[in-house]
């Protein structure tokens, strides 16, 4: 892939400013775009933008082609006329700085059950075009996911294995054409909030389009089993009979854990996948990019080889690597969709096989400052005078701590605070400790690597307890958020010139002076 050199900023919009207790598309997802481009910004890469279910995790959730309702601005629908401020007048006192996802999901589902009702109601010929328009062009996957969560919400949010109709938990054919007309009002009301969260969506994307802003998104290589996605395409997938997987996807034992890590996502049948020229796949991208410009695969080395765990063990040690789809999955997904504006996350170990096939489609991987300083100083692939050009360097993902948490962690010991005193020219550790954000942030900038990405945490300078996300903890992930006295933190500024100071900045290229 193509890049120029740049940087941007990794804020999910659950972390926006607002007073519904969630960050949604609205008035500070808008003024966040400004931040960026004051900052002098030419990225916003967030999470996955799906519905979020077990632990609240974008990368669990009950469709990887839908859009979280939840990231709905309410006052965007006030507008539309769907709803009116009376409407708030039972708005709870919610955080300023944290999701409390339960009553924050109930709230949002109650006001947009009203919006919806009221767009049945009173939608002019124009919005009504609009929605069924909508409808039949996504109808690949809509179809499925309103059904599912229309049939999901009837069962009390049961798991499709667990529903009462053994033919319906199959997709069997009668009974999905039964289910459709016995849930046609909430499979309608799902359609809508997928109709109204892309028309936001994409205005958001517009208005960042014209300030030079690109958008990079993430798709998760394996996706939730509870979900349309396996429920309605079953024969693509390792399961039972019953529905449930006869193996499920993790990694094995390594230095950061003796039992490995046991995901339990279902592993996809390539086979079957590959008669068909994967076409799930190619949907599945082709919807991504209607939405983002770019997008991270996570786990890409699972395209090489993934380590796949009988359904019966508790932990990932009896597992086996099995042979991913490589280059015959990326020439099938480059010819259906042409250029890959991919960037792979190859991060852990990764074999050679891994690096290969990045390498043979010229995707750009991942470099990360934090893990830039073990080992003999000076040595570390991740430190940047080892970096090639096509690559992008984080200071830390959502699933760092923030890199003042980091550098305040027991995992950051002298010698590693010492390497990075070394490496910046400092005479001893403890003259960086206050900015050690602003270390790391120069020094990815400063960087060859085309692409530099911080998350916002680190540019305002945070701890550890403004975190994303802790691998492997089952609660509190997710649910960080920033206050709109943010949107002017002098921060900006100081971002703003780093990024001058190193040709990251728009039109950089044009301003060069080559000798």
């Amino acid at each position: 892939m193509d890049m120029k050199r740049s940087s941007g900023i990794l804020l999910h919009p659950t972390s926006l400013p607002g007073r519904f207790g969630i960050g949604d598309l609205g008035e500070y997802a808008y003024r966040f775009v400004d931040f960026l481009q004051q900052a002098e910004q030419s990225l916003w890469q967030v999470l996955p933008l799906g519905p979020t279910s077990y632990g609240d995790s974008p990368y669990q959730s009950p469709s990887t082609f839908a859009g979280n309702p939840n990231l709905i601005s309410l006052d965007i629908l006030v507008g539309d006329g769907y709803l009116s401020n009376d409407d708030f007048d039972d708005l709870p006192d919610f955080s300023t700085y944290r999701v409390d996802y339960g009553p924050v999901i109930e709230y949002h589902n109650r006001k947009l059950q009203t919006a919806f009702e009221r767009f049945q109601e009173q939608a002019d010929a124009e919005a009504g075009k609009a929605f069924k328009t909508f409808n039949k062009k996504n109808k690949a996957w809509l179809d499925d996911y309103a059904l599912f969560m229309a049939i999901k919400d009837a069962h009390g949010g049961k798991s499709w294995t667990e529903w009462d109709d053994p033919d319906l938990v199959r997709y069997k054919k009668s009974a999905v054409k039964e289910a459709r007309k016995a849930h046609k009002q909430a499979i309608t009301y799902h359609q809508f909030t997928q109709w109204i969260f892309r028309k936001q969506w994409h205005a958001l994307k517009e208005y960042a389009a014209e300030r030079n802003i690109l958008t990079m998104g993430d798709i998760p290589i394996f996706v939730a089993h509870d979900s349309s996605d396996v429920w309605g395409n079953q024969e693509l997938f390792y399961l039972e009979e019953d529905g449930n997987p006869t193996v499920i996807a993790g990694v094995p034992p390594d230095y950061f854990s003796e039992t490995g890590q046991r995901w339990g996502n279902p592993l996809y049948r390539w086979d079957v996948m590959k008669e068909n020229g994967y076409a799930w796949w190619l949907e599945r991208f082709q919807t991504t990019f209607e939405l983002v410009d770019m997008v991270r695969v996570d786990h890409f080395r699972g395209f090489a080889a993934y380590w796949e765990i009988p359904a019966s063990e508790e932990t990932a040690v009896n597992g086996e690597w099995k042979a991913g789809p490589g280059m015959d999955f990326f020439r099938a997904v480059k010819e259906g969709i042409g250029e890959l504006p991919i960037v792979a996350e190859n991060l852990g170990v990764i074999t050679p096989e891994v690096e290969e096939l990045r390498e043979a489609f010229d995707l750009p991987g991942m470099q990360v400052l934090q893990f830039a300083f073990d080992g003999e100083c000076g040595s570390n692939t991740f430190l940047p005078h080892h970096y090639p050009h096509n690559t992008v360097v984080y200071t830390g993902t959502h699933d760092n701590n923030t890199t003042f948490g980091w550098w305040n962690s027991d995992e950051v010991h002298d010698g590693i605070k010492e390497c990075v005193a070394n490496y910046v020219g400092a005479d001893h550790w403890t003259r960086i400790a206050d900015g050690i954000h602003w270390k790391l942030i120069r020094m990815g900038s400063s960087s060859v690597a085309d692409v530099f990405i911080v998350p916002l945490q680190d540019v305002l300078g945070f701890g550890s307890d403004t975190r994303m996300n802790t691998p492997g903890k089952g609660e509190g992930n997710w649910s960080w958020r920033f206050g709109e006295e943010e949107l002017n933190h002098p921060a900006k500024d100081s971002l703003a010139f780093i990024t001058r100071l190193f040709s990251r900045h728009p039109g950089a290229s044009e301003e060069r002076i080559n000798y």
